[in-house]
């Protein structure tokens, strides 16, 4: 049993009126542990806490905050195995893949923690003789981290470990479907030296997330999260002066051209689609194949689909865990119906697994779609669930115009022989990402993720810039001619 708390000023404490909220297994409905229901009061402490420790924080010189990420990173690799397991239990996914998501956590971490000796700014050459013009970087003081449920330790670090180098304090606001996670990095991040206030965590939904968007001492945002919660981020955060980076929903397409290796490309469509339940914004949601190997694929697919192994997290066979929520696997399922509406031909799946122990969890049977309509709502709205939608076409020309139809553009592959075919899409497709012969998942902590159109606001997360959002860049002019600048004002 776990009962995470608020961290506030350094000290782990519960929310201001005591009251807290289950955590349950859905693979089971186990009790886990608890974690405070914190309201608005709750998160301004926090902001308050953390603009206290700002100016401290600030003149800390960054290499020696990059030596405390580099201690985390230390802690964090010692208590993987610890953190795979409670992420998995609370979370869902698999264990193989919780263990997966610590180790890009970790590389990352490390990484980052190195972009506190490459905080640079230029020098340049002033029109202006006697003059030396250079930039550098200030943190932008005080921000607020929203982060989901389903990378409940990979993304609160990406999002954490840059905002710390960059010289700010932090209140971070993790999913209330996923605490025990948080707080787990919450104690890592104490023990590796960080100062009172520079890391808060407040828990809960709706009410401490919401005081992070008014309060006048937040400048910035980071959210993952839904399309439809991040609109009103941007709003919020457009109404108070905020910057604001939003990482929000996808539907991602794998396209199939006529001289691909159908098998490759099922194989990898199946993983993109039903690992992790689909619960991964870069989740194989559409497949747009070319007609001539669309029925190979739809069964290859569907073969594989049938092969998935679900079962409890912790299970060492199980390849698939269940949905985060009972909630979450309604909305999975009620696309059944809206399939059946849009006349698309249900090739496997569509319903709940209830054989056996799958009775007592959240597990939605992994499901194709096949001769679905690019304009149709399974094929434009995320799911986030194990659904893939295969669609029909005749030409590489129709293949991209289909993948381009939604608003949602973060990643996309295209499997093909012909590597002329290959980055003629990678130049055409409208994602932030693209693989080639590859599934749509995974990503590199030394690049940057992110999508366009409805996916994304504000620049990219991860790789090699992403302190940068969490900085802003200052210009100096140094006149070390000794004579006044008077003869040019422009």
């Amino acid at each position: 049993m776990h009962h995470a708390q608020n961290l506030i000023a350094g000290r782990f404490v519960p929310a201001a009126d005591g009251r807290v909220d289950d955590d349950l297994c859905p693979a089971d409905g186990a009790l886990l542990g608890t974690a405070p229901r914190s309201s608005r009061a709750d998160a301004e402490a926090a902001v308050e806490a953390a603009r206290e420790a700002f100016p401290s924080w600030e003149d800390t010189p960054a290499p020696l905050r990059g030596d405390i990420l580099f201690r985390a990173a230390r802690l964090l690799e010692a208590r993987a195995e610890e953190l795979a397991r409670t992420l998995a239990l609370e979370e869902g996914k698999v264990l193989a893949d919780a263990r997966g998501e610590v180790g890009k956590t970790l590389r990352y971490l490390v990484f980052a923690a190195g972009d506190a000796r490459r905080l640079h700014g230029i020098t340049a050459p002033s029109e202006l003789p006697g003059t030396l013009a250079y930039t550098y970087w200030r943190p932008r003081g005080v921000v607020g981290l929203i982060t989901p449920w389903n990378f409940p330790l990979c993304i609160p670090v990406w999002k954490l470990a840059p905002a710390l180098v960059a010289g700010n304090t932090v209140v971070l606001k993790p999913a209330p479907e996923t605490p025990l996670t948080a707080d787990l990095v919450a104690r890592i991040f104490v023990e590796a030296g960080l100062p009172p206030g520079v890391l808060n965590v407040v828990h809960g939904d709706a009410d401490p997330a919401a005081a992070l968007l008014d309060h006048p001492e937040v400048a910035a945002i980071s959210f993952t999260g839904s399309t439809e919660v991040g609109r009103i981020v941007e709003r919020r955060c457009a109404e108070t002066h905020k910057a604001v980076q939003c990482e929000l929903g996808g539907k991602n397409p794998i396209l199939v051209l006529d001289d691909a290796d159908v098998d490759l490309a099922a194989r990898a469509a199946a993983l993109g689609a039903f690992g992790s339940t689909g619960q991964r914004c870069t989740a194989t949601s559409r497949a747009i194949v070319m007609e001539a190997v669309a029925d190979a694929f739809v069964e290859g697919v569907s073969r594989l689909a049938a092969e998935v192994v679900a079962g409890h997290p912790l299970d060492p066979a199980a390849a698939m865990g269940p949905a985060v929520s009972l909630r979450q696997l309604e909305k999975v399922l009620s696309y059944r119906g809206v399939g059946d509406e849009e006349g698309a031909r249900l090739a496997h799946g569509g319903d709940r697994m209830t054989e056996g122990a799958l009775g007592a969890g959240f597990f939605p049977r992994p499901t194709v779609w096949d001769r679905v309509r690019a304009d149709s709502r399974i094929a434009r709205e995320e799911i986030f669930g194990p659904v893939l939608s295969v669609i029909r076409v005749s030409s590489v020309d129709e293949a991209v115009a289909a993948a381009n139809a939604i608003e949602f553009g973060l990643t996309s592959s295209v499997f093909t022989r012909d590597l002329g075919r290959a980055f003629e899409c990678v130049r055409r497709l409208d994602s932030g990402m693209t693989q080639v012969n590859a599934p749509t998942v995974g990503g590199e902590g030394h690049l940057p993720f992110g999508g366009v159109k409805a996916t994304g606001t504000g620049p990219r997360e991860m790789g090699p810039d992403a302190w940068k959002f969490y900085a802003e860049q200052k210009t100096v002019y140094v006149n070390h001619g000794g004579a006044a600048r008077t003869s040019r004002i422009y």
